[in-house]
């Protein structure tokens, strides 16, 4: 199975890197496992609507140009349901079950994500009615991911 994170900017710190890093090599064995880093648009210190609009609607387009085809896309939005560990592992074997050999899972920037790329998405998954910065976002993903594989396999990782 090919699963993605297509997400918008850079990891700023070495930390989150090598926690991303950690997460992809653990994941080797179970599926292949990349990040695609699209461009982050700079906005002025107080954007207006116009702004943040438009920003949402240019990254969405890299990030919808970034999805392979075919595959199932999973946005991580505050809209988004929640669901447990099991639930997010069970979605994920349903999927391989259902001849669907790609997933491609969504991380928008500071401003989150356009409603074209929302609409276009099969799932939308929420992490949390907490808000997090979409770094520490794309780190936990990395690990839920490779918990659902854990408990897929039945490994001892998930407790």
């Amino acid at each position: 199975m090919n699963i993605s994170i297509i997400c918008v900017g850079r990891l700023k710190e070495k930390y989150w890197e090598d926690a991303c890093r950690e997460y992809a090599k653990r994941l080797k064995g179970s599926c292949n496992f990349s990040i695609v880093e699209t461009a982050e648009e700079r906005l002025p210190d107080s954007p207006s609507a116009a702004n943040i609009a438009n920003t949402l609607e240019k990254e969405g387009r890299r990030i919808l140009a970034a999805v392979p085809k075919g595959a199932v896309i999973i946005s991580m939005c505050i809209e988004g349901k929640q669901k447990s560990s099991v639930e997010l592992a069970r979605q994920i074997e349903e999927l391989a079950v259902q001849g669907k050999g790609s997933i491609a899972f969504v991380i928008g920037g500071s401003w989150g994500l356009s409603d074209e790329v929302k609409n276009a998405s099969d799932i939308r998954l929420s992490m949390s009615e907490m808000t997090f910065p979409h770094q520490l976002a794309r780190v936990m993903l990395c690990e839920q991911i490779y918990r659902s594989f854990q408990i897929i396999s039945g490994g001892k990782y998930h407790k």
